[in-house]
């Protein structure tokens, strides 16, 4: 599951999430909901970001967004309990009656409709509302952004080129064979996915908004974007860009059939591109009681936010899911020189970034994998990288320079690219205050190592959505992920490998075949601690490669104003559970 800022994305057994969310539990605290709760009132969020960075359920892949929307506007086949604590790790049926059932060594899954849903006109969610809804991730040319479990676990036949037969409900290319690998029942209340593997955990994918149903009748493509229909408590009253998303009740949503969701206030407003000064002041001077900040405050204001007692009920300070990374663009004519991907790592002053962010309190850790420890037994610690001698925590820029030395014998290419000031090396960041910060530390330590950097600033809002077509343009992108379950699988193969969200271009590399070789080993291994070791041996090779410049093991704050009650961090999805929140009288 992506990051939202820089943004939680279960394998065969309970224990595996449960490690997860015990990890978790340790490290961060809970703002306990001691009110009553109350109804009514209009609950506000306010971000400097421009707008939603996708609220089609198809493209929508980032952990926030997924918690937030999920509860409010849009039901899923199962979902995670809306609860503190470990119990919010536990899969439940949401739109189905249950968590959905398996056959066929879990090739083949069924899931039943609740009676009584309805979509915001009142007509009745059906399974071809589902199988239509799924059906769009596979029109990739409209949708570049979410998650691809679909496009790879459905029994559908690949082309020559690994992509699907089926190219979706607007082209209907293949259109039978996707007919074939999901059916609906003769009553349109029961849906069944046949998949061309075993896959023990595709019930955890039904909670994703892109398994969820769409009507066909109300798809208008790309522009769908601007106004989903509802199958939750609230629904899209009006949307604007750079300025507010209003929702308001959803008078066609029923309690009788959805067991999870409370709807506890009147509306919710959320105002799209305030500048981050104004943003930050109005969390520190509660201009806005009502109010949730969506950003977290600029790295100057934190420290002093979270040493004010009189904020003690309204903060908290978590330990997210999340492993934030710098990508390397390993394509011919970027970064594909690994003495030069490598330079950079060792000239990176990471020191002044930490202190940037209020120190390690805020910013979290060093990382050495892109899979976190609080994982379990998937995170290894890896050779290298920090833990390399030349690794300096504040940069080492004359090791950097014996290897851009190296490098101008055996790729003079690369390194003149990273070197020569009429050319140089290109990052491209969202557009936020400490981004701008972070940018001239990060500039002013490569070049103590000769290496040009140039960075370019794009939109906050929709800097996520985008990932795909900068990563192709740029040298340089960082953003941030976290399992979509319990399993590496959800993280390494996405990451580095043949997912969603692989923005490295390693897969013309000669590094690239035989790691997808054992990619496609650890997938089909059911023995979780073979396939742990697997994941471990992909871990460290991936790092050794340096697709991932850097990562750290990061942390996340999160602030809200005094009048709102029942704000507790629901962990699995490192974010508010916004079913509890409420306005307080």
């Amino acid at each position: 599951m992506s990051a939202m800022n820089l943004t939680t994305r279960r394998w065969i057994s309970v224990v595996a999430t449960t490690a997860l969310a015990v990890s978790l539990a340790m490290v961060s605290g809970v703002s306990p909901a001691n009110a009553a709760e109350v109804k009514g009132g209009t609950l506000n969020f306010y971000t400097h970001n421009e707008q939603v960075a996708a609220l089609d359920p198809t493209n929508m892949y980032t952990g926030r967004d997924i918690a937030l929307y999920g509860t409010y506007i849009f039901r899923q086949l199962t979902s995670y309990k809306m609860v503190p604590g470990s119990a919010g790790t536990e899969l439940t049926g949401d739109l189905a009656t249950n968590t959905g059932v398996p056959s066929n060594k879990a090739k083949t899954w069924t899931f039943t409709l609740r009676p009584g849903v309805t979509w915001e006109d009142g007509t009745a969610v059906t399974c071809a509302d589902l199988k239509y809804g799924m059906s769009r991730a596979f029109a990739t040319d409209v949708f570049n952004a979410g998650p691809t479990y679909a496009i790879t676990w459905l029994d559908i036949p690949k082309l020559k080129d690994g992509s699907s037969a089926y190219a979706g409900p607007y082209k209907k290319t293949g259109q039978k064979l996707y007919d074939k690998a999901v059916t609906c029942s003769k009553d349109n209340r029961t849906i069944t996915y046949k998949l061309s593997r075993s896959v023990p955990d595709f019930n955890y994918f039904a909670s994703y908004p892109t398994a969820g149903p769409v009507k066909a009748s109300k798809d208008t493509g790309d522009k769908y974007d601007l106004h989903p229909m509802a199958t939750g408590p609230y629904k899209v009253k009006s949307y604007k860009i750079n300025d507010k998303l209003v929702l308001v009740r959803n008078s066609k949503w029923k309690k009788s059939s959805d067991p999870l969701r409370k709807a506890l206030p009147n509306s919710i407003s959320i105002k799209f591109g305030l500048n981050e000064d104004v943003r930050d002041e109005i969390d520190m001077t509660d201009q806005i009681p009502n109010g949730i900040n969506m950003d977290g405050l600029q790295s100057t204001n934190t420290p002093t936010y979270f040493a004010d007692p009189t904020k003690a009920k309204q903060r908290l300070n978590i330990v997210d899911s999340f492993v934030t990374y710098l990508s390397a663009n390993n394509s011919a004519g970027h970064l594909d020189c690994l003495l030069v991907r490598k330079a950079v790592f060792f000239a990176y002053d990471n020191q002044s970034l930490i202190d940037l962010a209020g120190g390690l309190k805020y910013y979290g850790e060093m990382g050495d994998n892109i899979v976190k420890p609080n994982l379990g037994m998937d995170y290894i610690a890896t050779k290298g990288n920090i833990h390399d001698p030349n690794f300096k925590i504040g940069g080492n820029p004359e090791y950097a320079k014996t290897l851009l030395a190296q490098a101008k014998t055996e790729c003079p290419d690369a390194y003149d690219r990273a070197t020569n000031p009429a050319k140089g090396l290109k990052y491209y960041r969202a557009d936020t205050a400490d981004n701008k910060k972070s940018a001239v530390i990060v500039e002013a330590a490569l070049a103590k190592a000769g290496i040009v950097i140039e960075t370019v600033y794009k939109p906050s809002g929709t800097y996520n959505a985008n990932l795909v077509e900068y990563s192709a343009a740029t040298d340089f992108i960082g953003s941030g992920w976290a399992p979509d379950w319990a399993n590496a699988s959800t993280v390494i193969p996405e990451m580095w490998g043949d997912g969603c969200c692989n923005y490295t271009s390693n897969e013309k590399t000669p590094a690239y075949a035989p790691f997808i070789a054992k990619i496609n080993k650890a997938y089909v291994e059911l023995d979780r601690k073979k396939q742990a070791k697997l994941w471990h041996e992909l871990s460290q090779y991936g790092m050794d490669q340096y697709w991932y410049i850097r990562t750290v093991f990061s942390k996340d704050q999160l602030t809200w104003g005094s009048k709102i009650g029942g704000f507790q961090e629901w962990k699995i999805m490192s974010s508010p559970i916004y079913n509890d929140l409420y306005i307080k009288k």
